[in-house]
Parts: C-alpha cells; structure tokens; sequence
C-alpha cells in the first residue's frame, strides 16, 4: 500500500507462496523441505496463538458464505456446451506447449491469446452432476477454475520479463538482468483475467545482524 509493505492479518503463507527463498537456486530441484516444516510450524504456531484470542473470533455472516454457495451452485448447474475435462486438457496443452521452462516471447504471447480463449469458454461450462456427494465433476471444476486464474497470472508475467532467471528461460533474452528485473511480479486478476500488472523489490537484506546478504549468482551445474 502506497509503495509500502503492509500485514494482512490472519493472512498466512507457507511453502512457495511465501516466496521466502531459504533454498536459493537449491529450489528448483524439489527440495521445498525446509519451506514447508519449518514455515509451516511457525504459520500453524501463531494461527493458535490469534484463535485463542476472543477478539479474533467472529461468526460468519451472509456476507462471507453468499459468495462461497453462489460460486458452487453457479458450476454446479451449469449446462453448457463444453466439459470440465474438455477445457482442462486444453489448458495443460497449451502451458505445455507456451509456458515450458524454455519459452519465447512469441510462444509465450501465443499462449496468452490461447488461454483467453479457453477461459471464454470456461464461462459455456457443462456439469453433468448435481449432487453434493462426492461429487468429484464438481470438484474438479473448482479446481480447474483456479487453475485457470493461476495459468493466466503465470502467462502474463512470463510474457512481460524479458530476461531468464530459474526457471523463466526465455531464448530470446537468455540472461539474467538484475538492473531491470531484481523484482518481484505481482497481477492483479479480475475474476475474468489479469487486469494488472506490478512489481516489488526483492528483499536482499536479511533482519538478523549476524547474517550476511547474499546476492544473486549464475544458476549453473
């Protein structure tokens, strides 16, 4: 807010969504370990800690579950022409084929106007089911409709930073460029796709005085 940080409370993030960065250039091979137990525990520990507090407890109202049911019921009837299926394997195919670790300008642009296309006809959905017992088509719709936010959030930043870094391997900018991009890219999604597009400093100064920075090296083998 105002080109500042600010705390969200009872907001919580844990594994890659912190975005911590304890393993550096380690991540990319899976080891997500420490990310996860080590923040995790801390994440679980303070979320005790502001639940047992009364003035955190509050009940739920209208106002918090109307939008929740209307989104369930909304997928959960809809009677259109193309199934979840369908449209998820049309999204897997194109970040295959657009959003790989080596990617391109052109591929990756590719991918968005394919993308923006899925999602049109995300809105013709059809679910076949109606129940609310395990009802796996209705779940995995919701989950596809997330991952199709999180597919055009991915798209669009890719497409904007005209560098390589970890695993944004662009062919057409193969280095790294700390003087442009040593930031952090934030989009903003409307609920039909992404309406905005930001940025934020990278923090490299670490809080403990015992511990030094380490700025950024070559991913190599």
């Amino acid at each position: 807010e105002d080109g500042g940080d600010e705390i969200v409370p009872g907001l919580m993030a844990v594994g890659e969504a912190a975005c911590v960065s304890v393993h550096g250039a380690n991540r990319l091979g899976s080891n997500s370990l420490l990310d996860l137990i080590v923040f995790g525990r801390a994440a679980a520990l303070r979320a005790v800690e502001i639940l047992a507090s009364e003035n955190a407890r509050r009940s739920p109202g209208d106002v918090d579950s109307d939008p929740i049911i209307d989104r369930i019921d909304r997928y959960r009837y809809a009677s259109g022409d193309h199934s979840t299926a369908q449209i998820r394997l049309r999204m897997q195919r194109t970040m295959q084929n657009n959003c790989s670790v080596f990617r391109t300008g052109e591929v990756l642009a590719d991918g968005v106007n394919d993308l923006s296309t899925i999602q049109t006809d995300f809105a013709d959905l059809s679910v076949s089911d109606r129940s609310l017992i395990w009802n796996t088509d209705l779940v995995e719709t919701l989950e596809l409709d997330n991952l199709l936010s999180q597919s055009a959030v991915t798209l669009c930043a890719a497409v904007q930073r005209c560098e390589s870094r970890g695993a944004h391997a662009r062919e057409d900018f193969p280095e790294r460029d700390d003087e442009n991009w040593l930031k952090h890219s934030l989009v903003w999604f409307d609920g039909t796709g992404p309406s905005r597009i930001d940025y934020r400093p990278v923090q490299l100064e670490p809080e403990a005085d015992d511990v030094e920075s380490m700025p950024p090296q070559a991913r190599v083998y």
